[in-house]
């Protein structure tokens, strides 16, 4: 059973700090929500460990956005619904597409993002999935970085916004029925806290580090799915984890991202003999979507048995791939990967979670009070299998509309009465220790519910998982102990949901089940908690409106 709380509190016991809004997380999405609210109520932006220690900062690729005349929402929308595999919502999908070239050019005329230019107009790249250049990117391989730095520097001066450090975020506080707030430790002073909200908006990130190869970084441990978990909100197709075909194969954690971009530059995804394996697959090749590209290396790999790929570019203008480039340039090198003379050695890595705590149009969860966006969200607009680049697009437009959504209100509603609640935890104790448990659950859940799933392997999953839930009974009081717990969890939801789901449809691969199943499986897998147990339903999939195509 998962228990309610993570970790005992009283809150009569403990300090209170009362802004009008508390955002979790400090990527693109928690900066954009907090400078969106910021225009109209006080705001308290919460990072679990510097300002700028999230995945938006390690996102090479860019932006997603049709800023171009030979480019069309129409198609945007089109390719986000072939890489989503039949799963996107039309609404969520019509709105990213439809409010994304505002948000980025919000990006360049109000928070001055250095985006790269020719003669005055966006340089534009091409990812894979997309059928046009749309792809808006910073110093080549930066952009992530730029739009981090660009949207701190506006929310440092503003006066309406507190960031507090190192605040791990525990659980959220209920009162009927209601949000009103979250529990958090200030993991600098070991101080536990209550921060009484009108509203909370989780934008923690994702999960990565529930598998022991990923490009996220340790900070990204799921914290948000499962607070929105326990609080009883809805969580949506966890199945679908995105494994980035490119992580650069050399021994560090997290694992380095070559930007799809490089291919999309022309590179070729190739084996040892040099030979292209994507040709006769799809024919967009190397930029056919990445759930396709990661099921042929998996064969590939599996096939010639190794444990990883090349990327060539030996055919190309590598003079101008360094200046294209600087950052994967810098970093292969500093491997001692040269790619003007060699091949880059990549292999597969999680990258990130389509699904995600359910949400409405406005960032709204089933919980009152309760918002969610950025990669712990599911808005829908990723289906089974997330577009290039759609990810840091998703969180500056859902941001904007959860604050848009909260503007009016929040300043005229009544402070509500302070959360009175407390929760005592047996410390029962794992069998291991918990680091060694926490290795031992990311080995596990790359070797079974990883890029290939089976019957034989899930089984195994939920032996480990059954055999090890006195985590969740354990009492622990420092942020690895806690994480801990927020990955054990995220790890049931993904072992439930791909255990559940018998096809393979984007990034969810059955060996047991190859085929895609519209009959049966055209649906999202919803889970709640009742009773401390996860409780999984289908959720009929909208049908693709003409509206949906007509931005």
């Amino acid at each position: 059973m998962i228990p309610r709380y993570l970790r005992s509190f009283n809150t009569e016991a403990l300090d209170s700090l009362e802004p009008d809004v508390v955002v979790a997380g400090s990527g693109v999405a928690g900066l954009s929500a907090a400078l969106h609210l910021s225009r109209f109520c006080d705001v308290l932006l919460l990072t679990k460990s510097d300002l700028q220690v999230c995945s938006t900062r390690h996102a090479q690729g860019g932006i997603a956005a049709v800023m171009d005349e030979h480019d069309s929402k129409e198609a945007h929308v089109r390719d986000t619904f072939v890489a989503g595999a039949g799963l996107c919502d039309p609404a969520a999908t019509a709105v990213l597409v439809d409010e994304g070239p505002d948000r980025v050019r919000e990006l360049l005329d109000v928070y001055h993002a250095d985006f790269d230019m020719v003669d005055g107009r966006l340089d534009l790249a091409k990812e894979g999935g997309h059928s046009a250049r749309r792809v808006v990117h910073a110093r080549g391989d930066a952009t992530g970085s730029e739009v981090e730095n660009a949207l701190g520097r506006a929310l440092r001066q503003h006066p309406r916004v507190k960031v507090i450090e190192h605040a791990f975020v525990v659980d959220a506080l209920l009162a009927d029925g209601e949000c009103r707030g979250v529990l958090m430790v200030d993991t600098r002073r070991n101080a536990m806290m209550t921060v009484r909200s009108r509203a909370t908006v989780l934008a923690s990130g994702g999960m990565g580090e529930v598998y022991l190869v990923t490009t996220n970084p340790p900070v990204c441990t799921g914290d948000g799915l499962a607070i929105a978990l326990r609080a009883g909100a809805r969580v949506a197709d966890v199945e679908f984890v995105q494994f980035h075909p490119t992580a650069l194969h050399i021994p560090e954690e997290p694992k380095f991202l070559v930007s799809e971009a490089l291919r999309g530059e022309g590179a070729h995804l190739v084996d040892l003999e040099g030979n292209r394996i994507m040709e006769g697959v799809h024919p967009l090749l190397e930029l056919a979507p990445r759930d396709i590209v990661v099921a042929r290396m998996v064969e590939v790999m599996k096939e010639t048995g190794r444990n990883h790929l090349f990327l060539d570019v030996g055919h190309l203008d590598t003079e101008q791939l360094v200046l294209r480039f600087p950052t994967i340039f810098e970093h292969c090198l500093a491997a001692g990967i040269d790619f003007r003379r060699k091949r880059i050695p990549v292999s597969p890595a999680a990258h990130y979670m389509s699904g995600g705590v359910v949400t409405d149009l406005d960032g709204a969860t089933d919980v009152p009070g309760l918002f969610a966006c950025g990669e712990v969200a599911c808005t829908g607009v990723h289906g089974a299998n997330r577009l290039a680049s759609n990810s840091l697009l998703e969180g500056l437009v859902f941001a904007h509309r959860i604050a848009r959504s909260l503007e009016g209100s929040i300043g005229l509603e009544k402070r509500p009465a302070p959360v009175r609640a407390s929760y005592s935890q047996r410390a029962t104790g794992p069998r291991v220790s918990s680091a060694l448990l926490r290795g031992n659950l990311r080995e596990i859940m790359l070797d079974s519910v990883g890029m290939v799933r089976c019957e034989r392997g899930l089984r195994e999953a939920r032996e480990f998982l059954e055999e090890n839930v006195d985590v969740l009974n354990t009492e622990y009081l420092g942020v690895e102990g806690m994480e801990l717990k927020n990955l054990y969890t995220v790890a049931c939801l993904i072992t439930t949901a791909a255990d559940l789901r018998h096809e393979s449809r984007g990034c969810h691969r059955r060996r047991d089940y190859p085929e895609v199943d519209d009959w049966s499986w055209k649906n999202h897998t919803d889970m709640k908690l009742t009773g401390g147990r996860i409780v999984a339903a289908k959720r009929p999939q909208p049908s693709r409106t003409a509206a949906a195509l007509r931005i």
